[in-house]
């Protein structure tokens, strides 16, 4: 369980944790609506990745593309759901998801708006320079019932290697 102490930033989420309560973004047919993590991974087997931000070299020419490419490989090893987050809001993951096409693939976006999770599990990061603010850290992490069993950090968010889907589906066997 991720744990808080006086003052100290979040701890690092790590294999055998448990995934703290969240609630997302999606758009929805009406406009964005809430989308509770619980509700996501309780007795299901999910893929999650992070990444800096929608529209952003690396994340829409690696990262996105390897999951879109693993898609169906993942699904044939009893993989539930594929869903990327991003502290992005949800009119930019929903156009972001249709013009690299994961949508259509079968991938959820998922907005994390206000960097809430991506926070809590300290995968946040910030490089004011470019504009990037409590953004993610480049991540891949498969999810059993809400327990992290694999997770894959990239040291920087320009590499995808580590959390790429081709690395994350060599480990599941």
């Amino acid at each position: 369980m991720i744990q808080r102490e006086q003052g100290a930033k979040a701890m690092t989420i790590k294999t055998g944790d448990a995934l703290p309560d969240a609630t997302f973004l999606v758009m929805g047919d009406n406009g964005p609506e809430s989308v509770a993590l619980a509700d996501k991974i309780k007795g299901r087997k999910v893929v999650i990745f992070g990444l800096p931000g929608a529209y952003t070299g690396t994340c829409t020419t690696a990262h996105v593309p390897s999951f879109m490419v693993t898609y169906d490989a993942f699904m044939a090893k009893g993989v539930d759901e594929i869903i990327c987050v991003s502290v992005n809001d949800p009119f930019v993951m929903k156009a972001w998801g249709e013009s690299t096409r994961a949508i259509e693939t079968g991938i959820t976006m998922l907005a994390d708006a206000e960097s809430a999770f991506t926070t809590a599990i300290g995968m946040d990061f910030s490089a004011a320079p470019v504009g990037f603010v409590n953004r993610s850290k480049r991540y891949a992490m498969l999810v059993e019932d809400g327990v992290v069993k694999i997770l894959n950090e990239e040291a920087g968010p320009g590499q995808c290697e580590i959390s790429a889907g081709e690395t994350l589906l060599a480990e599941l066997g």
